[in-house]
């Protein structure tokens, strides 16, 4: 072993030159404590012996892990009504705490039976529909008459979620899975560490926990089209009186038997004239006090 320097170092997995400073000597692919500031490596940047290792990608140097999302989308709602699944969520996409973008689909129909929802980080949505479209894609190519139903495709998502946990490399998002296969319906549910569940209505985000109340009092399995709709509208109100990353423009997207149907956006009725809304520290100890230069 040689003598360590004082010069700062960098853990690395790469071929470095023999005449470096290094802080172990072992083999040239393991793990060596390279000297960023060794005179033998000025004018020698990293990125010149990446090429140098197999199946390396230029200037990859780590490998890089997504610690916390960027763009998110709000809560999502979906239930069973009498004749299949139906799902709601807004259209925002947060840039950390900025409504950065309000043009966002978080509801896709996934093959023939199927319908997917999803909050969290957007572009891991998109890869998961990327991972989706090769899925069915490789089903379609059976021809074999038979196509993935709603069951198959959550426990794919689920073996996705649970995997991608396992290598500390989590997709960010909450994903909600429905659809209807010869005469069926199934809603289901997976968190970013694979959790899976099954239920007859459920709610990502801050729809766990205001409007998953309000559907356990007024859901029932005979629910109509209408009445859903205006179940979930109403969880969609509550939603965007108290969650500050939502905003008013609502996606409604059903499937049925027959297939799925994405209706138009459009806005909710709100009132922002509650006394709670307009001195909202009415009653609080000092509220009664003035701020004075």
């Amino acid at each position: 072993m040689q003598e360590l320097c004082k010069h700062p170092f960098v853990l690395v997995r790469l071929p470095m030159p023999e005449d470096a400073c290094d802080s172990y000597e072992i083999d040239c692919y393991s793990s060596l404590l390279v000297h960023r500031r060794c005179p033998k490596m000025y004018g020698k940047g990293l990125k010149d012996y990446v090429e140098q290792v197999p199946g390396s990608r230029s200037g990859s140097l780590f490998s890089e892990r997504t610690l916390y999302p960027y763009v998110t989308g709000a809560a999502l709602v979906a239930v069973e009504y009498k004749d299949g699944i139906l799902m709601a969520a807004d259209m925002g996409g947060s840039y950390g705490s900025t409504l950065r973008y309000k043009t966002i689909e978080q509801i896709k129909p996934i093959g023939k039976h199927s319908l997917l929802g999803a909050s969290g980080e957007i572009s891991d949505f998109q890869e998961i529909l990327r991972y989706l479209d090769e899925l069915i894609l490789y089903d379609n190519m059976w021809d074999d008459g038979n196509s993935l139903g709603p069951k198959e495709v959550h426990n794919y998502l689920t073996q996705v979620m649970y995997n991608r946990r396992n290598k500390f490399n989590p997709l960010w998002n909450s994903l909600v899975l429905g659809g209807v296969k010869n005469g069926q319906k199934y809603l289901g549910m997976v968190s970013m560490i694979g959790v899976s569940f099954k239920e007859n209505h459920v709610a990502t985000g801050f729809g766990n926990h205001l409007a998953r109340p309000i559907l356990r009092d007024e859901w029932n399995e005979n629910l109509s089209f209408e009445d859903a709709v205006k179940l979930l509208g109403k969880c969609m109100r509550i939603l965007l009186y108290r969650d500050r990353s939502a905003v008013n423009k609502i996606q409604i997207v059903k499937i049925t038997e027959e297939g799925t149907t994405n209706f138009p956006p459009y806005s909710l009725k709100t009132f922002w004239g509650f006394e709670s809304y307009e001195n909202p520290t009415a009653g609080e100890e000092g509220h009664h006090l003035k701020m004075t230069n």
